[in-house]
C-alpha cells in the first residue's frame, strides 16, 4: 500500500526531508545538468526534486499513482501535476527526454509494468533515473520515512528490473549517508562527505541511471512453397532417343524369337528343293 501524498509532503517539510531532498538533488543535477530544451517527467512523488530543473526546461510534469494522491504543483501558480494509473501513463509514445522515479517503484503492485510504461513514453535515447531505498542500508529499515515502506533493492535486482522493461543501466551511485534521525538531519553534509569514502555500502538510497535503445527491426524470412506447373509436353531426357513401350497385355518375347508366321509358297518351294522333297 502506498503513502499518502499528505504523508510524503509533510516528510519533505521537515528538516530530515530537506537533507534528504538535498542529497538527491545534487546528484540529479550533476547527472541531467540544469535541464535546458528538455521535457522532463517526475513519476511517484517526485515534486520536490524537480525544482532546479523547471527554470531551464522546455516542460516539466509530475504524474502520481492514483494510490497515493495526487496535490497541486507547484503552489502559487499553473498546475503541472496529474493523477495517473502506474500502467497506463497519459502521455503519447517517445514524448519525455528525461524522467526521474522518486517512491515509484518501492510500494508498486507491479514495477515491471509501470517500468515498460517509463519505456513506452521516454524517448528514444532518453535518460531515466530511478531512487530507491537501498537494501543494505539504514533508511530501508526505518519506518518513520516513506523509504521505510515496500520493498528496498540492491544494486543488481534493480538492474535486472530496468533490463526486463529494455533500458539499459549506464551508470549508477549512492546518496543519503545521514542515519534516519531528525537530530542528526543538520549535520547530514558532513555524513554525506565522509561516509561516501569510509563506509560507501550503507547508503540510504541508491539511484540508478538507464537509457531507452531501440534498434532496426530486421524482418525474418519466411519458407513459402513455390507452385511449379508441369508442362503438357516434357521434353525426353538428355542422353538417349525415346522409348517406346508395348502395349499392356501383350507377352514378352525374346529378342530373336520368331513368331508363328506362314511362310509363302516361293519361300516353301525354294526350302524344299534344296532339302531334295518333291513337290507335291
Amino acid at each position: 500500500m502506498r503513502r499518502d501524498v499528505l504523508e510524503l509532503r509533510q516528510f519533505y517539510a521537515s528538516e530530515l526531508g530537506r537533507a534528504a531532498r538535498a542529497m538527491v538533488v545534487r546528484k540529479v543535477v550533476e547527472s541531467w545538468g540544469d535541464g535546458r530544451g528538455l521535457d522532463i517527467l517526475g513519476l511517484g512523488y517526485a515534486t520536490p526534486f524537480l525544482h532546479p530543473l523547471r527554470p531551464a526546461a522546455r516542460r516539466v510534469v509530475a504524474a502520481m499513482p492514483a494510490q497515493q494522491g495526487v496535490e497541486v504543483w507547484p503552489h502559487g501558480e499553473r498546475n503541472l501535476a496529474c493523477l495517473t494509473a502506474e500502467d497506463a501513463l497519459p502521455f503519447k509514445n517517445a514524448l519525455f527526454d528525461r524522467i526521474l522515479a522518486v517512491h515509484a517503484l518501492e510500494e508498486s503492485p507491479d514495477p515491471a509494468a509501470l517500468l515498460r510504461e517509463v519505456w513506452r513514453v521516454l524517448a528514444p535515447s532518453g535518460r531515466v533515473i530511478v531512487a530507491v531505498a537501498a537494501r543494505n542500508g539504514v533508511w530501508g529499515a526505518a519506518e518513520s520515512t516513506p523509504f521505510g515502506h515496500g520493498r528496498p533493492y540492491s544494486r543488481r535486482q534493480l538492474g535486472e528490473l530496468l533490463r526486463e522493461a529494455e533500458l539499459e543501466p549506464s551508470g549508477w551511485t549512492r546518496a543519503l549517508y545521514v542515519p534516519p534521525a531528525p537530530w542528526l538531519a543538520r549535520w547530514a553534509e558532513g555524513f554525506e562527505q565522509v561516509g561516501s569514502r569510509l563506509w560507501p555500502g550503507f547508503a540510504g538510497l541508491m539511484l540508478m541511471e538507464a537509457v531507452k535503445q531501440t534498434f532496426a527491426v530486421k524482418p525474418k524470412g519466411v519458407r513459402v512453397r513455390a507452385r511449379v506447373l508441369r508442362p503438357a509436353l516434357a521434353p525426353a531426357p538428355l542422353g538417349g532417343a525415346p522409348v517406346s513401350r508395348a502395349p499392356a497385355g501383350s507377352p514378352a518375347r525374346a529378342p530373336l524369337e520368331r513368331g508363328p508366321e506362314r511362310l509363302s509358297l516361293q519361300a516353301t518351294l525354294a526350302v524344299r528343293a534344296f532339302s531334295g522333297d518333291e513337290a507335291p
